[in-house]
């Protein structure tokens, strides 16, 4: 009982001594500083000083277990922060050179700022004890934290003998805000990341558990009366030269020589201090940054990759929503683009532009997917507003389209979300859709010529569009999260006649219930600091009310000593296989459902700072899609990282996949993505990719297709980066594939490709 006493009270000592800090004032001081890692500069004597002193994470607003002391003031033009980031054994550092935003692990400090303090976006900007830069954007709306985003800020960092020092200069006009001649009250906190057998994230104000919203939690800081954002016009021009090669390693083996030499421009635009434009003329979006591999055997969906294109990128949290609606990737080959962003008042909107040389979309359906291409231009448009009538009540819209010869897509829908408390959350979202395909494309995706009913399969039906067609689809959602528990209620209609092309929406004409909660218990005095309990139970009905899937699910997770995570599951799921007659799209008397029990397993730990690895296992009933019917799937995805002194690092992902039939097995893949990076310092690397797959199937147990027994591929890139900032930057690299099958006895290239891309920021 006393010992409850002493919690509570220490608790309140906390919350009121953070009060009393919540609110600081930022000093306006003239002439900045020479970054450098040293704090001798006047201004920082004369800064604002305080200190972080709560651990937010692991543990509850306890102390932390060493000194940082915060100084900031501003000029008018630029935000200074510096962190004196003290440590009893400074050899215990984690840190090395990394590229920008692969610092996530390290000792780390920076800053989180929502300019406009409404709880609805925060900019955050960290650094690492050598001055590596990582940028994000952590949306409220949507829960999501993105590192996709970078800006043109500076830092530079000093290890010394008692720890280390940072120093940040952010310039204003990098971040929205409003522009008025009266002092500014931003959110704020800064933070402090503290790895060693915990990762302390240690900040200067409390975090309340028993909150769902995060931004809410911030502090203020007023200051900025002076400041404007000044005229903020970039242009930066592109030059890429390339050259390469391809062939048909399977048909004629003979090379087909290409070239490419193009010259681009971006524009970047401060319209004013709470709207930007964002414009590119002959853009080369060449994947610098590569795609994870991923394993589709045995896999009826559309897989998705994550857009990594810089005009892309640049403030996409502004078109955001319930449903995936804008996913950029689907926009391949554009000869322009514009976006203009902003937030003015309690109104934040969004509008992008571009054209497509291809237009790619995916067909969706209930039980697969597929991606159909047409080989004509096409308009995309994206559209979003979204109105703050309170700070618990947003709504939203957002519109988006694509049209092309004989073919268009328009969505068009309103969203919610109501914080009701601080731990209950309602959110809402209708769309309404209107689609036209070209009549034969359907045609392409026949089992044979489309002669017969049994040439037809689920995407050439769902193309099989004479005129236009519309359908809504819909998403409600309640969820309730304090200290101890949580639970959520969601449910979501997706019409058989709804599309959003230029989104990710891989299923249709489904209907789905969620009911799902989970239970929290915390330690600070032993090994693990948090354990849940958590499941789910959902099932889902096309629109002609027939059963899809029941799943339930339950899992339980540990965290612990070693930055360690640990994660044990089971599911049991009923759903249904492949179609017995595909020309019909109906399920019942023409499925079979079958009962799968699965059980998964998944471990991460960093035991020292040089080294990271996760391992995640599962096995179980799984349907073989090719052959409809049940087998027995292993599948095992271990992934290690090794840091090499500071500045080499040897990253390594595998997939394990295997599939049985009975006693016999059907498939067997591998795929491996390796990765060595030397990092020179903070602005350059040299990066060696290797990719390779390894698939061997039993061709006796496939009832229907023909298939190859052995199919190998790999991929090599091979990367040298110089980054000034994230707009001035040097690529030069080379890159090729090979295949192996059945037809051909050994890896044999079948592309090749030197490039180089050169673009240099004018920023006024």
């Amino acid at each position: 009982m006393l010992r409850i006493s002493l919690s509570i009270l220490l608790t309140v000592l906390l919350c009121s001594t953070a009060l009393g800090q919540s609110s600081m004032t930022v000093p306006n001081l003239q002439m900045g500083v020479v970054l450098d890692g040293e704090l001798n500069e006047v201004q920082w004597q004369t800064a604002k000083q305080f200190e972080l002193k709560y651990v937010t994470s692991p543990f509850e607003n306890t102390a932390p277990p060493v000194t940082t002391i915060v100084r900031m003031f501003e000029d008018g033009q630029t935000l200074y922060v510096s962190f004196e980031a003290l440590d009893p054994d400074v050899s215990q550092i984690r840190t090395s050179y990394r590229d920008r935003d692969k610092i996530w692990s390290h000792d780390l400090v920076g800053v989180k700022l929502d300019p406009f303090n409404d709880s609805r976006i925060a900019y955050e900007f960290f650094v690492n004890p050598f001055g590596v830069q990582a940028d994000a954007i952590e949306n409220e709306m949507t829960g999501n934290e993105s590192d996709n985003w970078d800006a043109v800020w500076r830092s530079a960092g000093k290890i010394l003998e008692g720890g280390y020092q940072v120093e940040i200069a952010i310039p204003l006009q990098i971040m929205n805000f409003e522009e008025s001649e009266n002092i500014k009250t931003w959110g704020a906190e800064f933070v402090r990341f503290y790895p060693r057998q915990d990762k302390l994230r240690i900040s200067n104000m409390p975090k309340d558990r028993n909150n769902s919203c995060t931004l809410c939690q911030l502090g203020e800081i007023s200051g900025f009366k002076k400041s404007k954002q000044g005229k903020n016009l970039t242009f930066v021009p592109t030059l890429v030269v390339g050259k390469g090669r391809e062939r048909d390693i399977y048909g004629s083996n003979i090379w087909d020589d290409s070239n490419n030499q193009e010259v681009g421009l971006d524009v970047k635009w401060g319209i004013t201090p709470e709207v930007s434009l964002q414009a590119t003329l002959n853009p080369d979006f060449s994947q610098v940054e590569s795609d994870v591999a991923q394993l589709s055997i045995n896999n009826t969906f559309a897989l998705y990759f994550d857009e990594k294109r810089p005009f892309f990128l640049e403030n996409s949290d502004y078109f955001t929503s319930n449903f995936n609606l804008v996913h950029t990737r689907n926009v391949n080959a554009p000869d322009y683009g514009v976006k203009v962003t902003g937030r003015v008042d309690q109104h934040t909107f969004g509008l992008f532009v571009a054209n497509d040389e291809n237009t790619s979309f995916i067909v969706p359906g209930n039980l697969g997917s597929n991606v159909a291409i047409l080989d004509r231009e096409s308009i995309n448009v994206a559209a979003r507003y979204r109105h703050d009538l309170s700070s618990q009540l947003s709504i939203g819209w957002t519109s988006t389209l694509r049209d092309a010869d004989f073919y268009h897509n328009y969505v068009n829908g309103l969203d919610a979300k109501y914080q009701v408390t601080s731990k209950d959350i309602l959110v809402a979202q209708f769309l309404s859709s209107d689609t036209q395909y070209p009549i034969e494309l359907y045609k392409e995706f026949c089992d044979n010529d489309c002669s017969q009913s049994s040439d037809s399969n689920e995407t050439s039906l769902r193309l099989q569009k004479e005129d236009s067609f519309s359908d809504n689809a819909y998403r409600l959602a309640y969820y309730h999260e304090e200290r101890d528990w949580f639970t959520e209620l969601r449910y979501e209609s997706v019409g058989e006649g709804f599309r959003r092309d230029l989104g990710f929406g891989s299923r249709v004409d489904r209907n789905r219930v969620v009911v799902g909660a989970g239970y929290n218990w915390y330690s600070e005095n032993t090994w693990w600091h948090r354990v849940r309990l958590s499941g789910d139970w959902d099932i889902s009905h096309n629109d002609a009310n027939e059963v899809l899937e029941k799943e339930a699910e339950v899992y339980v997770s540990v965290h612990g000593k070693f930055q360690s995570y640990f994660e044990i599951g089971q599911v049991q799921r009923e759903r249904v296989g492949l179609r017995h007659d595909p020309s019909l799209l109906s399920i019942q008397n023409n499925t079979t459902l079958f009962t799968e029990n699965q059980s998964s397993m998944f471990f991460e730990a960093r035991p020292v700072s040089a080294l990271y690895f996760n391992m995640s296992l599962s096995y179980g009933d799984q349907i073989d899609f090719d052959n409809n019917r049940l087998g027995k799937q292993l599948q095992i995805r271990p992934r290690i990282s090794l840091d090499v002194g500071d500045h080499l690092q040897l990253s390594v992902r595998h997939t394990y996949k295997k599939l049985d039939i009975q006693q016999d097995n059907l498939f067997k893949a591998n795929l491996t993505d390796m990765r060595i990076t030397y990092q020179f310092d903070q602005k350059q690397f040299l990066r060696l990719i290797f990719v390779r797959s390894d698939i061997t199937r039993n061709q006796d147990l496939y009832l229907h297709d023909e298939v190859d027994e052995e199919y190998k591929s790999l991929g090599t890139q091979l990367l040298y980066s110089y980054k000034l900032n994230p707009l001035t930057k040097f690529f030069v690299g080379y890159s090729d594939s090979a295949e192996q099958n059945e037809l051909i006895q050994r890896l044999t290239k079948n592309e090749q490709s030197v490039f180089m891309k050169f673009s240099y920021a004018w920023m006024n």
